[in-house]
């Protein structure tokens, strides 16, 4: 089993570090080989994603993966930022398919901005379609306005587009997933008023005929958004675009009380997936030994569940996480009045006492 580890900037290399050191104690054979990505790479090597570095990842079964980017590195041509990294090992690796799952544990339902009928016992999977729609659709860029009203004037544009063969493998892991939890999934879309999305809708109204025992219900992101504060738990599956699925579940993580406690696994057809944290990298706290580390060692679970065939080990971790918890230990993001502050290293600490008992 060989994990590429690629920590990254900002708060990457100390959460990253925590989710490793859980991983040594489980006591499995695993062959970890670390690498920099993103602005750290941009530094040593003058690319965020380096060739050396996109070899080894694709040589590994999973790849776990901190954060990237840092304001001071904002001015650089876009090529060249940090972010760029994430979005090229997507394409790279074809990583079509992500979950993140938003879970309100039991302890932290007071952690969460919403009343704690509303959120406690929620759990949600969002499944984002990761390598099409605007953020990777041709053409793009900047002209002189060609017509209209600003003719001449300078403008920028991006193409929002999906081809069918893509629509329809998304949906099909929606549906699958689905099938193993309450067998209802949400698609969210924005059909009444993009070309593209009634597309979407209608591949999706095809595929759904294919899986008779799953309840297929539609809905537009705008009402998804309004819904996701308001009823949370009428969600179980819901399944949309990249630019919506990335909105949406960033939404979502503050249910669980925040984004410092939500994992994520982006999967290509041949299960092999690259698993991060839903936050990013932070950098003004970076250093400073406080970020939760709690989303990163999640990932990890996600990382054996999905990739590497451990779910035995995912859950071990998983019930570890729910101890710590359950013993009152918060990092800042997540601490309470009655609760123990404790820093990244300690919690990271407290979770591998946790599986050795």
């Amino acid at each position: 089993m060989k994990i590429a580890v690629l920590p990254g900037d900002g708060i990457g290399t100390e959460i990253v570090a925590e989710a490793v050191k859980v991983l040594d104690a489980l006591g499995l054979k695993f062959e970890m080989e670390s690498a920099l990505v993103g602005g750290a790479a941009y530094d040593a090597h003058g690319h965020p994603l380096p060739e050396s570095t996109l070899k080894l990842a694709k040589e590994a079964d999973a790849i776990l993966f901190g954060a990237v980017g840092d304001w001071k590195y904002d001015k650089l041509d876009r090529p060249l930022r940090p972010e760029q990294a994430i979005l090229g090992l997507r394409k790279n690796l074809g990583l079509f398919a992500n979950f993140r799952p938003a879970i309100c544990y039991e302890q932290l339902v007071g952690a969460s901005s919403l009343k704690p009928e509303l959120i406690a016992g929620l759990d949600i999977l969002i499944i984002r379609e990761l390598t099409g729609d605007i953020y990777f659709g041709q053409p793009r860029g900047r002209r002189e306005a060609p017509d209209g009203e600003f003719k001449g004037a300078p403008e920028a544009f991006d193409t929002m587009r999906y081809s069918k063969p893509e629509i329809e493998r998304i949906a099909h892991v929606a549906f699958q997933a689905a099938r193993k939890r309450n067998k209802k999934v949400t698609s969210v879309d924005k059909a009444n008023v993009l070309e593209t999305f009634q597309f979407w809708k209608d591949t999706m109204i095809e595929v759904h005929a294919q899986y008779p025992d799953v309840e297929l219900q539609h809905m537009y992101v705008d009402n998804a958004a309004m819904q996701l504060v308001k009823a949370p738990k009428a969600f179980d599956v819901v399944v949309t675009g990249n630019m919506f699925g990335d909105i949406l579940s960033d939404e979502a993580s503050m249910l669980t009380g925040s984004i410092g406690m939500l994992p994520s696994a982006s999967l290509n057809s041949k299960n092999q997936g690259l698993y991060e944290p839903s936050h990013g990298s932070a950098p003004d706290i970076a250093g400073k030994g406080i970020a939760n580390p709690l989303a990163t060692i999640l990932s990890a679970a996600m990382m054996l569940r999905f990739s590497l065939n451990q779910e035995e080990a995912a859950q071990r971790i998983e019930a570890a996480v729910q101890k710590v918890l359950a013993q009152g230990l918060r990092t800042g993001d997540i601490w309470s009045e009655g609760t123990t502050k404790v820093g990244t290293v300690q919690m990271g600490d407290a979770v591998v006492k946790a599986l050795a008992s």
